[in-house]
């Protein structure tokens, strides 16, 4: 592992990809994609289907290698990472599709997120000796304070299998953030949901990166919340970059609107959808 890299033109960022590319099966999947994303920044990273952004989330979280170029986390530059690497780091992702333990209760799910936090041996806690007890109060505390912050404390006990399929993406998001992340991915969080819970969770991940400082990076397809949310948005098309800067800036270029909808219908095209 290298040593920290110095950023010459200003404050070092979080994450920087570096001419990544990568393919499958011979069919290129992503190709020679850079771009930085600041600490305390929500970053989007959007596109038409099948442009990249989730192979990206995958290299990002060690998913998947790619074939060349580098991956810099808080400074330090990899040729790929390892997934339990990135968990250390504080990288936390969630899911396209929900990924819950459906027949376990709500805090149990995000206590699964704590696992990295244990102090205590496998024998400690099996035997329930001191240090493991403390290690589980300790855990219990931290996930409470999580599901007060998105207002899951009256689900604590319920099975998440039971629960509506919105409530269920806020315990998605809510165990990804019981490790405490420096990172958070978010791969299409509004992804199924209704108007009404796409913006009771848009005002949660606001929430998030604005209390708890969490720098974001997140897959969405709707123009509307892109520009309500990010402070930053990357646009990919056929495993290229198009466009990189404000979202108000990038929902005017000519490159976007093309991508999208097909033919240029004006400046103003995405920002109206």
């Amino acid at each position: 592992m290298s040593a920290p890299l110095l950023h010459p033109t200003g404050p070092e960022p979080l994450l920087a990809l570096e001419n990544i590319a990568l393919s499958f099966k011979g069919i290129r999947a992503v190709q020679d994609i850079g771009f930085e994303v600041a600490r305390g920044e929500i970053c989007a990273l959007i596109g038409p289907n099948g442009a990249g952004k989730s192979s990206l989330l995958n290299v990002v979280s060690g998913v998947y290698r790619p074939e060349s170029g580098a991956i810099v986390f808080d400074g330090q530059r990899l040729a790929r990472v390892d997934p339990a690497w990135a968990a250390r780091q504080g990288i936390a992702r969630t899911f396209q599709n929900i990924a819950l333990f459906k027949g376990m209760s709500v805090e149990d799910n995000l206590l699964t997120g704590k696992t990295l936090a244990t102090r205590a041996s496998f024998i400690e806690h099996a035997l329930r000796l001191p240090r493991a007890r403390a290690d589980e109060r300790a855990q219990r505390q931290a996930v409470g304070e999580v599901l007060a912050l998105l207002g899951l404390e009256s689900e604590r006990n319920a099975p998440v299998g039971k629960l509506p399929y919105g409530l269920q993406k806020r315990v998605e998001l809510g165990r990804a953030l019981a490790a405490t992340p420096r990172l958070l991915l978010l791969d299409e969080p509004f992804a199924g949901m209704s108007a009404a819970e796409k913006r009771e969770m848009a005002e949660l991940v606001l929430t998030v990166n604005a209390r708890l400082g969490t720098t974001i990076l997140l897959i969405e397809h709707d123009m509307g919340l892109v520009m309500d949310l990010s402070d930053h948005v990357v646009v990919l098309d056929y495993g290229r970059k198009i466009a990189d800067g404000a979202p108000a800036v990038v929902c005017r270029d000519p490159a976007v609107i093309d991508a999208y909808l097909g033919v240029d219908h004006g400046p103003d095209a995405l920002a109206l959808n």
